[in-house]
């Protein structure tokens, strides 16, 4: 399934020339979200009355079971507001397409965590930001952390092992790790953490929410302590560059063995760069995704080889790779330079020299239109007639 490479080459080597199908994918199946979390990466809030219909979201699925996709990352929004959620969830199981969904917990009921338990190839992830909740809840709202919590409980009750605890890393809970780590074990559960990135409404946070370059080195050290216990996805692959690789790729996979499809069916380079700059293509054009990910423009330019700019003579370069490329782009720095945290300092000093307000906006704002954040979550979805027919998530014309 990957290109072909002169030569012998690490793992890393061959999937930065790119796959015939990516590894696994990220899929926002809506906007619509119950929460107002002051980083979300895609802006959620409404629903996009443009959204993929059911039919439209099963032949995407009947693509990646053609094209061997692994498993698909399936997010949002909150994607459980989505009415057919379940039913595409069987269907892509039924198709062999596993399926990791992330979720606020809003819909996850004892029910539904009986259900989860008893199929395949299905994972769950929780989302929290805070190992307490006045730490969560200045995130992701009040009453937030105990939602949570509330599907955690369910999901162990159910006895549903190793679900997922995600939670991106900020200054503020950085020194709560160890209590993420002992809120897994006594679930029964995994624990991922993920860089804050300056992405949808990171952006307007990025600058009081990123953790400081103590926080970083710590952060670095704890996560060689914990080793393979605890999950990255790959996202602090520029901290290796303080010397031993954290475990993984260590590679920007974006555009070559992963992607993002938000909820129109728009695809863009990887989920944290919802911008016109990287969007590759749309499923619902000839040739769908398949096309999209094999013949896109954008994606070709992203497998060829990468030049890394002024990062080529740093010494650190072969460990970090020059970091993460949506961190760039939205803080205004060239995709060739360096990671705007970058260890070394050379990314503090590149952020001096962005004039304030030249940084690249994200393309899209999915935002609640009026007070959200600072009241208690909704527990359950209210009852209420679509304002039009095309509008069936529960969430339109709420906000």
């Amino acid at each position: 399934m990957s290109a072909t490479l002169p030569g012998p080459a690490r793992l890393a080597d061959h999937f930065q020339y790119g796959l015939d199908a990516p590894i696994c994918l990220t899929w926002e199946l809506t906007y619509a979200c119950n929460l107002a979390c002051v980083h979300c990466l895609s802006s959620s809030g409404r629903r996009d009355p443009r959204e993929l219909t059911t039919d439209e979201c099963r032949a995407v699925i009947d693509e990646l079971r053609q094209m061997q996709v692994f498993y698909v990352n399936i997010g949002g929004g909150e994607p459980t507001v989505r009415p057919d959620f379940w039913d595409l969830l069987d269907y892509a199981v039924e198709n062999y397409v596993g399926v990791k969904f992330s979720t606020n917990g809003v819909r996850l009921t004892r029910e539904k965590a009986e259900r989860l338990a008893a199929t395949d190839y299905v994972d769950v992830q929780i989302s929290i930001d805070g190992a307490t909740a006045d730490v969560n809840d200045a995130v992701r709202g009040t009453g937030s952390f105990a939602m949570a919590v509330q599907a955690m409980e369910n999901l162990a009750a159910a006895g549903f092992r190793g679900f997922k605890i995600s939670v991106v890393v900020t200054r503020h809970n950085v020194t709560q790790l160890d209590a993420f780590k002992a809120l897994a074990d006594r679930y029964g559960a995994q624990l991922r953490l993920t860089r804050l990135r300056p992405s949808g409404r990171g952006a307007d946070v990025w600058h009081e929410l990123h953790p400081t370059g103590e926080q970083q080195r710590e952060l670095y050290h704890w996560l060689l302590e914990h080793g393979e216990d605890v999950l990255t996805g790959d996202s602090f692959f520029h901290l290796s560059a303080y010397g031993e690789p954290l475990p993984g790729l260590n590679l920007c996979g974006a555009g070559r063995v992963v992607c993002l499809i938000d909820p129109v069916g728009d695809v863009y380079a990887c989920p944290f760069t919802i911008h016109e700059a990287f969007l590759a293509g749309n499923v619902r054009e000839p040739g769908g995704f398949t096309r999209v990910w094999r013949e896109s423009p954008l994606f070709a330019q992203l497998r060829r080889p990468q030049t890394g700019g002024a990062c080529t003579r740093c010494p650190a370069f072969d460990a970090c790779r020059g970091g993460c490329m949506a961190a760039k782009f939205f803080t205004g720095l060239p995709l060739d330079g360096p990671d705007p945290e970058c260890v070394q300092g050379h990314g503090e000093r590149a952020l001096a020299s962005v004039a304030a307000g030249t940084a690249p906006r994200p393309s899209q704002d999915h935002s609640h239109r009026g007070p959200v954040r600072a009241e208690p979550v909704l527990l359950g979805m209210p009852a209420r007639r679509p304002d039009r027919a095309c509008d069936a998530s529960p969430l339109a014309g709420l906000v």
